[in-house]
């Protein structure tokens, strides 16, 4: 392996641990974080619907129904919302010193190389045994945010050259987006044309 090739190597395991490692303090932030939020939500709609007739309705009633049936889903995981904190943890210590290995290699002659090399399978081997394949829904989306917008990763970035729409903004956020835009625009075109149906007659 060349000293190039494995600079691509090192950013490109970067990557995947980085990542990795938001994608589990993501699933540890939902599953911490969201019951509360929920029956935080529920109780303020509670007191509210006491006081105002118009929050009594069906449709807002079956949200919180369906919010309950959410904070159920994430309970799933709450005995092991630990286990992905400590995982969390030990990658981003995984990738700082796949960071460190980064600027050795950028300063190594050829001789080190192997050596180098070495080191990134070690590494990559840690990684493999620190993940956990099951993650929370929307962690991928989440993951994206905290690693791309709150994570330094000038050097991972600089092998990588990420895009914007290609890398930084999930796949299924894109397709999610648009098809609602789609839904809203057919929506507002049919409430348009039974306002005019109205009008004409």
């Amino acid at each position: 392996m060349t000293k190039d090739e494995l600079l691509k190597s090192i950013a490109e395991t970067g990557y995947n641990v980085g990542f990795g490692a938001k994608k589990h303090f993501a699933t540890y932030d939902i599953v911490e974080k969201t019951p509360g939020y929920i029956s935080f939500f529920s109780m303020a709609f509670g007191i509210y619907s006491l006081a105002f007739d118009g929050l009594s309705t069906k449709f807002l009633s079956a949200s919180f129904i369906v919010l309950g049936i959410i904070g159920l889903y994430i309970s799933l995981y709450d005995h092991k919302k630990l286990e992905y904190e400590n995982s969390g943890i030990k990658l981003t210590q995984l990738f700082n010193e796949l960071a460190t290995l980064y600027r050795k290699t950028k300063n190594a002659n050829e001789n080190d190389i192997e050596k180098l090399e070495s080191k990134l399978s070690e590494l990559q081997n840690q990684y493999y045994a620190s993940c956990k394949s099951k993650q929370i829904l929307f962690s991928d989306w989440y993951a994206h945010y905290k690693f791309f917008w709150q994570h330094q990763i000038d050097w991972v970035n600089e092998e990588k050259k990420f895009n914007f729409f290609r890398d930084k903004v999930p796949l299924t956020f894109s397709l999610t987006t648009l098809i609602s835009f789609i839904v809203l625009i057919t929506w507002y075109f049919e409430i348009a044309i039974k306002l005019c149906a109205l009008v004409t007659q």
